[in-house]
């Protein structure tokens, strides 16, 4: 009985990770391919990966892309894990009712969808004059309540001991956070590095709509434009797919176990 329950958990485990393998297999395969083969189902890798990279090269300008999304990315990363770790550090660490009750409305924001703050956001960065610049990229999503929700149940776990002990040793603040909670919270860090650089890799529709010049176009944007016109070079845009895709599929294999133990609050 045992050997059947495992035989069956085992292969229930296997189908379910070939459907989520596949799509990602299907997307390789049909960057080697022709149009007509993508369309008609092929599923075994072709010799046209550098015809359609050539195509790819004529039809966008991939190297502006690329560095428009790495450079967005990388900034947006940076800052807010910086300000979003100082916040949740600083409301459990100095924790008080009021701060409670300001954390309450921050959780209240997350189901304000960013659709119903678009027309607004847009007018304002406008009269600001951000268009077309990082700065618009990367300031509405640059603290989210999330964030700070994750850094504040990380800093539970800190012990505040240590802090007071630093406090009598005669260190600072600031030193107690750069010196000892980010040092011992790297797992909440990679996690949160992981959320936000992938949010903001894959970011479309507030790039649409702030960026308005060919010049800052992002790697989903550029994406989205190879599926106008009316003949579409499909092996072409799955190899458009496949470039987009890598950069966020390396960062998340390469901190996939921080990942894991910084979401569950794990501290070592």
């Amino acid at each position: 009985m045992r050997k059947v329950k495992s035989f069956l958990n085992y292969f229930v485990l296997t189908v379910v990770s070939i459907l989520s393998v596949f799509p990602l297999y299907w997307m390789a395969v049909s960057a080697t391919n022709k149009s007509v083969d993508v369309i008609g189902g092929k599923l075994i890798p072709g010799n046209y990966l550098l015809e359609n990279w050539k195509n790819l090269l004529q039809a966008q300008d991939v190297g502006s892309a690329l560095i428009n999304s790495f450079r967005n990315s990388i900034i947006l990363t940076l800052v807010s894990l910086m300000i979003c770790s100082i916040a949740g550090y600083g409301f459990e660490i100095y924790h008080d009712k009021a701060k409670d009750t300001v954390m309450s409305i921050l959780l209240l924001a997350m189901m304000v969808p960013f659709v119903a703050t678009l027309i607004p956001l847009f007018q304002m960065f406008s009269k600001m004059g951000l268009l077309n610049s990082t700065i618009g990229f990367i300031l509405p999503t640059i603290s989210t309540p999330f964030l700070i929700m994750l850094f504040r149940q990380s800093a539970r776990s800190f012990p505040h001991d240590i802090i007071e002990a630093a406090r009598i040793d005669g260190l600072g603040e600031l030193k107690i956070f750069l010196q000892m909670f980010i040092p011992t919270m790297r797992s909440t860090y990679a996690a949160a590095m992981t959320i936000v650089f992938m949010n903001a890799w894959n970011s479309y529709l507030w790039p649409k709509v702030i960026m308005l010049s060919n010049e800052k176009i992002t790697m989903p944007m550029m994406v989205a434009n190879m599926l106008t016109g009316y003949v579409i070079d499909y092996g072409m845009v799955m190899l458009g797919v496949l470039v987009c895709t890598i950069p966020t599929v390396i960062v998340f294999f390469l901190l996939q176990k921080s990942f894991a133990e910084g979401i569950t609050g794990a501290v070592k």
